[in-house]
C-alpha cells in the first residue's frame, strides 16, 4: 500500500473521496480510513505504528474543526503528511486550515486548500514519482490531459 488516507470522521468522506478518485486514476494503491484523533486516540496510535510494516509512503489526512489529526499523525511518524482542511459550518474551514498549517517547528504538515483533497493526492503522487518513473509518466499524462481540456474549451469558444 502506498498511501493512507485518514479522515477524522465519516462526515469528511465526500471530500476525502476526491483524493481516492485521483489515486485510482493514477493507479496508486491506497487505503481510506475514518479514525478520530479525539474519540479513538489509542486506535489511531495503533494504526500509525503499523505504517512501516504496511508499506505506506505518504499520508493524506483530512480534518475539520480543531483539525488535530494531521498534526498528531506527523508527530508520530517520519512519513510525509499532507493535511486537508475540511470546511466547517461555523468558520468556513478557516479554523481547520489554521490548525493544520500552523504546526510547531519540527512537526511539518504539508497543507492544501480547504476541501482540496484532489490536490493532496496529486502532491502525494508527485512525492512518490520522485522514485517511480512509471508514475512520473502517468503524472505527466494527467497534467497534459488537464491542459488539453482547457484548450478544447477555448477552441470551442473560437479562441486559438
Amino acid at each position: 500500500m502506498d498511501i493512507s488516507i485518514i479522515m477524522g470522521s465519516t462526515s469528511d468522506q465526500a471530500i476525502m473521496e476526491k483524493a481516492s478518485e485521483v489515486l485510482q486514476e493514477l493507479e496508486i494503491s491506497y487505503e481510506l480510513r475514518a479514525i478520530s484523533a479525539h474519540r479513538t486516540p489509542d486506535f489511531l496510535f495503533q494504526y500509525i505504528n503499523q505504517f512501516p510494516k504496511r508499506g505506506f509512503k505518504v499520508i493524506i489526512s483530512g480534518a475539520g474543526g480543531a483539525a488535530h489529526l494531521p498534526g498528531i499523525i506527523a508527530g508520530k511518524t517520519i512519513l510525509p503528511v499532507i493535511g486537508v482542511p475540511i470546511k466547517t459550518q461555523t468558520l468556513e474551514g478557516l479554523d481547520s486550515l489554521f490548525s493544520i498549517v500552523q504546526m510547531p517547528k519540527g512537526v511539518p504538515v504539508a497543507t492544501v486548500g480547504i476541501n482540496n483533497a484532489a490536490n493532496a493526492a496529486l502532491l502525494a503522487a508527485r512525492i512518490l514519482a520522485l522514485q517511480n518513473h512509471q508514475l512520473r509518466d502517468k503524472l505527466l499524462y494527467y497534467i497534459d490531459k488537464m491542459g488539453q481540456k482547457i484548450k478544447d474549451l477555448e477552441l470551442n469558444r473560437g479562441i486559438e
